[in-house]
Formats: structure tokens, C-alpha cells, sequence
């Protein structure tokens, strides 16, 4: 029902790593071109870790998927390694949108963007500054950092957020200093250091990670979380926008996802699971999460 290839491209000068999910279904396509559907994983997410299945499920029904590791993780160059950068990493789905206007067989004017928690935001300001974009999808998405650090406040303390800020003063230490990148957890444990400590958030992380993906970060991206807003973006946002919400997320503030919907620019369409964070990502969630994703694209693309 597809063809998987192995594709590269170019953003800010580093080679970055994609698969291109090419669909063997002409259902959606016009003049001999499919739609396509670009995708990148959240907060120190990569393409092998719980994205295939969401990709399978959109090229089974005709719409490509071009599916990438940000730049310093995964498969993708770069260096120093695991970097959450949201300004980089922006930059790269913007270069992926251009890699994927490009491949054979793909409508350059039927380009969706698909994002997942932090990622979730990235595809908002994307979309926000290319009104070539045909669609945004938000999985479980996390649109404002400053209420997403707020969160973290209310479930891990404030000595914990200070902590971060400690970690992530001596990792941009290193940067002036040319030494080794500190780097800390990604997820941990309640109680333990990590940006993300939620309860069942390491456990979340491990059921679906793939080879590439390290527990890991340089700690420097604690200074810059509050700073990224994408929310305050959404009203430029024209294409048709599919929120999906988990009403019990304890990563993500369901509120600021919600709210992001409201200030959209065009059409927004918000489906709500009783669900935390990382329940999207396997099982029957995650089916009931690209069912709708797929029935959203059908019905814009």
C-alpha cells in the first residue's frame, strides 16, 4: 500500500533524514499529484519513535507522509547532539516543507503539516508564515510554553522549575566556554530531575521509543521553553486546523490547546479524548487519533 524511501535534505546547512511514506492510493489524487503530509516528532522525539503508525495510516488512504529527525537527533547531522532548539527547530520543518514541494509524484499546493505535543506548536507558526499550507493537524499539542511551564510547576514544584533553570544556566556555560554540553534527562521519574517528570511521562517515553531516540538533552532548552508561544501565532493561521485535545494531559495544557483553536485565523476543528499525554501514541488511541486525522485531511485536502 506504500513505498518507503530513505530521503535527505538540507536545513541550515546540515543534512537532516527523512522517510518519504509514497502511497500506492489515488483516491485523493488531482492531476496525477498526491497531497502530503509533513511530520516530526515532540520535545526530544524521533521519526522512529511512535510516528510510523500515524504515517502508515495516512498513505494507506493516499496522502504521502514525509516523516524527519530534527537536526542533532536521530538520524539527522548536526552537533552539539540532542539540541531542542524551537527556533531551529522550526527552521527545519520549514526546510522539509520546501524537501517535500519538491519529491515526485507530490502536490506542492496540497501540503499539510502534522505535529505532535512540542511539535504541535512548531506546525502552528509554520503555518502561520506560509500560506501555502493546505492543512495543520495538533496531536495532544503543546502551543504555549509558558503555560506549559507553568504545568510543570504545578506537578513537580517550584524548587523543580528552579533547578532547570540551574541545569540550563550551566549548559549555556559551556557554550561560551567551549566545553561539553551538560545535558540531563528528558524524562524521569516523579521527583527525580528531568524536563519532564510527570507521572507516567518516562514510562510514556520508553513504550515507544525506537533506536535512535536518547533520554537525553543539553539542558540549555530550560532557559528558552517559556519563550515559545506559538499560540500567539494562530490568529495568521488561515488553512483548516485539527486540534486533538487529551482532557487529562498532565504534559500539555488541554486549556492552551483549546484556546489556541479559538484564536485561529481560519476554520479550526477541536476533537477532545479522555486521555493523558502519551495514551495517543499506541493502542486504541492512537487508531481513534489518525482515524480522525485521516477523515479531517479527506475532507480539506
Amino acid at each position: 500500500m506504500m513505498t518507503i524511501t530513505d530521503v535527505g535534505f538540507s536545513s541550515g546547512g546540515v543534512r537532516c533524514a527523512a522517510w518519504h511514506y509514497q502511497s500506492d492510493s489515488n483516491d485523493l489524487s488531482r492531476n496525477g499529484l498526491r497531497p502530503c503530509v509533513v511530520m516530526a516528532h515532540g520535545f526530544g522525539g524521533t521519526r522512529d519513535t511512535g510516528l510510523r503508525e500515524f504515517a502508515d495510516g495516512f498513505a494507506a488512504v493516499g496522502v504521502d507522509a514525509f516523516v524527519f529527525d530534527y537536526r542533532t537527533f536521530g538520524a539527522s547531522e548536526g552537533s552539539p547532539r540532542q539540541v531542542v532548539s524551537y527556533r531551529m527547530q522550526r527552521a527545519d520543518y520549514r526546510a522539509a516543507v520546501d524537501a517535500a514541494r519538491r519529491l515526485r509524484g507530490v502536490d506542492p499546493e496540497r501540503i499539510a503539516l502534522w505535529g505532535t505535543s512540542y511539535s504541535g506548536g512548531h506546525v502552528i507558526d509554520v503555518a502561520a508564515r506560509d500560506p501555502r499550507i493546505a492543512a495543520v493537524i495538533g496531536l495532544v499539542p503543546a502551543p504555549d510554553g509558558l503555560a506549559a511551564v507553568a504545568q510543570i510547576a504545578r506537578y513537580a514544584g517550584p524548587l523543580a522549575l528552579l533547578r532547570l533553570v540551574g541545569h540550563g544556566l550551566l549548559d549555556a556555560a559551556t557554550i561560551a566556554t567551549r566545553r561539553a554540553p551538560h545535558r540531563i534527562p528528558l524524562a524521569a521519574a516523579p521527583g527525580d530531575t528531568a524536563i519532564i517528570s510527570t507521572p507516567g511521562a518516562l514510562d510514556g517515553y520508553v513504550a515507544i521509543a525506537g533506536d535512535t531516540w536518547r533520554n537525553e538533552v543539553c539542558a540549555r532548552t530550560a532557559l528558552e521553553v517559556a519563550m515559545n508561544r506559538p499560540i500567539m501565532s494562530a490568529r495568521r493561521v488561515r488553512c483548516p486546523m485539527l486540534v486533538q485535545v487529551g482532557t487529562v494531559d498532565r504534559v500539555a495544557p488541554p486549556a492552551a490547546a483549546r484556546a489556541t483553536a479559538r484564536r485561529a485565523g481560519g476554520p479550526a476543528t477541536v476533537v477532545e479524548y479522555p486521555v493523558d499525554h502519551f495514551d495517543v501514541y499506541s493502542g486504541e488511541w492512537q487508531v481513534k487519533a489518525t482515524d480522525d486525522a485521516v477523515q479531517f485531511l479527506r475532507r480539506v485536502l
